[in-house]
């Protein structure tokens, strides 16, 4: 089943996208999507808090009391990694949406042929994040989903997954970059990097969600920044 969160404040544009969204569960009847519509942003924070996180966010960005960009940031705040895709009549917030790891903008009045586009890279997007790294630690092994990775990170003959916990394992990295995806980047002989966890990158450091701080090899300043854009 598909989750998908709905909220704008305006009562004509939540039915119309609705509508849209409803329509594009019917064209795509595998996935079993279920749409839950709601007026406010902490109308969406209740719902996630007693039901559990939405596979998708769909949130206008102009609404009184919490804002669109600020619910996507409460969302990050709480844990979700789920794609936040905005509505909004106006390009100017894009740049704030950056803060939210927005996974699309869309104007209004929405377009469908465009929705439904944006809504298969989004599923797309969920069907790759459940992908995971399974690691063999003394007496146990534990699946580690990639989007919940940060980093990894080598320390001696070690290498340090920064996840939700952290756990360490004795295996080349170079290993690990071969069970992972085109989310990663390697910044140097000792670490790689996943991309969605980006903050902000200097010509010789990458800031990470969590405070995280990583070296940047010389020379792949603008190698990471193409990676990121390619992304976006």
């Amino acid at each position: 089943m598909l989750r998908i969160a709905l909220c704008d404040d305006n009562r004509q544009q939540r039915g119309a996208t609705g509508k849209l969204l409803l329509d594009y569960g019917a064209a795509r009847p595998h996935l079993a999507v279920k749409v839950s519509v709601f007026s406010s942003g902490l109308e969406v924070l209740a719902a996630a808090e007693e039901a559990g996180d939405f596979d998708l966010y769909v949130l206008d960005v102009v609404m009184p009391g919490l804002s669109g960009i600020q619910l996507g940031m409460r969302l990050r705040e709480v844990g979700s990694a789920s794609p936040i895709i905005y509505l909004t009549v106006s390009p100017e917030y894009a740049v704030d949406s950056y803060a939210t790891r927005a996974f699309h903008y869309l104007m209004k009045p929405v377009d469908r042929e465009k929705l439904f586009t944006v809504l298969d890279r989004a599923v797309e997007k969920l069907r790759k994040n459940e992908r995971a790294l399974t690691l063999e630690l003394p007496g146990e092994l534990v699946r580690v989903p990639l989007y919940e990775i940060r980093c990894l990170e080598v320390r001696q003959n070690y290498v340090t997954v920064h996840a939700k916990e952290d756990y360490t394992v004795k295996k080349p990295l170079g290993e690990f970059q071969r069970e992972l995806d085109e989310r990663f980047f390697r910044t140097g002989r000792s670490c790689i990097v996943n991309l969605a966890c980006v903050r902000r990158v200097t010509r010789t450091e990458v800031f990470l969600d969590g405070g995280l701080t990583m070296p940047l090899s010389r020379g792949l300043y603008d190698a990471i920044n193409r990676a990121i854009i390619s992304r976006s």
